[in-house]
């Protein structure tokens, strides 16, 4: 039987006295217990400082939940989707973040279904915060990012992105913290700055990368887009570079060119990034070996496959699938 309950009652639930377990040793951090009544798991609150708070939610569902969100203030916020489909905040997957900007967010209903385990992290940084730790002599609409930083009255920006290697890095050290009390604290707080400068130097990329899209023709960049499709859809044998711009109707040349310009980097650097994530995802899920993770991205030598794996995430396949 679904459940439908307003954003408030949903953390009110979530969060209830009775949920929360209290460490003396990490006392800015409070876990709270998923209720049964709507599933299993755990919701992580850490107060890195005040206007700085960080939450990871890992949790699967027993049934569909629905939740309905009035207009309302809000502040720099990004989420990362690690594991698990769809968010109570929007429609992300694994592998995908959010960055949403301060100001107004809209009214907004949201489902949520019980298909598998969801992982998640996500901050929320009051813009006062933001703008100290970046300098207040520092101009955010001179270096095109003025749109972060709204009056209140005005409704926020969002933006939906692929999670970067780096970024999976930053959030593996980060679920995995190796300290407690302060040290853990001052950790926490810089990888979540971390995440934010690699949120950005994204932003930045994109406002560059759009630039430069303007510069090929409407048709070359359908074209380009074609291409991506192609090699998406083709991760465990993707065709040739020749005959892959052959097959969306442009020379080679033209295609290396529109797809650096389009996508920020190589063809051949977009499908080994994205040949990697999909095996991370498998890795996550631990449905499969490392060896069937490999054969399924297209590569057929291991030792290969765990070298490109260690140099992209900083840990070998095995012991990713054992930590995740």
């Amino acid at each position: 039987m679904a459940v439908t309950l307003s954003q408030e009652e949903y953390w009110n639930l979530v969060k209830q006295p009775q949920h929360g377990a209290f460490d003396q040793a990490n006392a800015f951090e409070t876990a709270f217990q998923y209720p049964t009544q709507l599933g299993q798991g755990y919701n992580r609150s850490i107060e890195l400082r005040d206007g700085l708070d960080l939450g990871i939610d890992h949790y699967q569902l027993h049934e569909s939940v629905t939740t309905h969100a009035p207009e309302r203030p809000h502040p720099i916020e990004y989420i990362f989707r690690i594991a698990g489909k769809g968010n109570q905040f929007g429609a992300l997957s694994a592998g995908q973040y959010a960055l949403y900007g301060s100001g107004t967010a809209p009214a907004e209903t949201s489902e949520h279904t019980p298909d598998e385990m969801v992982l998640e992290i996500n901050v929320h940084i009051e813009p006062s915060v933001f703008k100290t730790y970046l300098g207040e002599s520092l101009d955010l609409a001179s270096e095109g990012l003025g749109y972060l930083v709204q009056p209140p009255e005005q409704l926020y920006s969002e933006r939906v992105g692929v999670t970067t290697a780096a970024m999976h890095t930053a959030l593996h050290q980060l679920l995995h913290c190796p300290f407690t009390g302060i040290t853990k604290k001052v950790y926490l707080e810089s990888k979540v700055w971390e995440l934010m400068a690699l949120l950005l130097d994204q932003e930045l990329n994109r406002r560059e990368v759009k630039h430069c899209a303007n510069q090929l023709k409407p048709d070359d960049v359908e074209r380009v887009y074609h291409a991506q499709e192609i090699l998406l859809q083709q991760l465990d044998n993707p065709p040739s570079l020749l005959n892959l711009a052959r097959q969306v109707g442009l020379n080679d040349c033209t295609l290396k060119r529109g797809f650096r310009q389009v996508f920020g980097e190589t063809t051949f650097g977009y499908l080994h990034n994205h040949r990697m994530e999909k095996a991370r995802q498998l890795l996550i899920e631990g449905e499969v070996n490392v060896s069937e993770a490999a054969r399924q991205v297209g590569f057929t030598n291991r030792s290969y496959f765990a070298a490109a794996f260690r140099k992209k995430y900083g840990v070998s396949p095995k012991k990713y699938r054992r930590w995740s």
